[in-house]
């Protein structure tokens, strides 16, 4: 049994998880994947097939924003969505307390409060994408409309 699969974040994205299906698995990758680019070399896919979990601050609140690899969210477009003008990135320290999950391995789910997500429309343009499970090293595979029901994300064009 891999180690990194005992890691308390990666127990928690599994649960989630396997909670809404319990066909999906988490890949554990022996090289890292921190970065789209890196996770997409490991996977041998698609960059833009890669979910990128980014979280940003709103005021007080915060949210989730599900990118493609091949795209940055744009903070233009987040503010006009939220009718908000304080909308920046949330900083390392509010990823791990909100999300339970450090930088680099944040899952679309299992989060340590409840946050409201938003998926770029972008990622449609895949039948099956992969997003974090915890750890750098850890991804799982879904399907891109499962993803959404996974999630209860809301489709908004948030990329540039």
């Amino acid at each position: 049994m891999n180690p990194i699969l005992e890691k308390e974040p990666v127990k928690r994205a599994e649960k989630s998880i396997k909670e809404f299906d319990s066909s999906l698995n988490i890949i554990c990758l022996e090289q890292t994947a921190r970065t789209a680019q890196d996770a997409a070399t490991a996977l041998g896919c698609s960059v833009g097939a890669i979910v990128k979990s980014l979280l940003f601050s709103v005021g007080d609140n915060f949210v989730l924003c599900l990118v493609s690899g091949d795209k940055r969210c744009s903070l233009n477009k987040l503010k006009k969505i939220l009718d908000e003008k304080d909308v920046s990135m949330a900083n390392p320290d509010d990823v791990k307390k909100i999300t339970g999950y450090t930088i680099g391995g944040v899952s679309p789910v299992g989060h340590l409060s409840k946050l409201n997500i938003y998926v770029d429309t972008n990622l449609e343009r895949f039948t099956n994408v992969f997003a974090a499970a915890g750890h750098p090293n850890c991804v799982f595979k879904i399907e891109f409309n499962q993803l959404i029901k996974l999630t209860n994300g809301q489709m908004k064009e948030i990329a540039e």
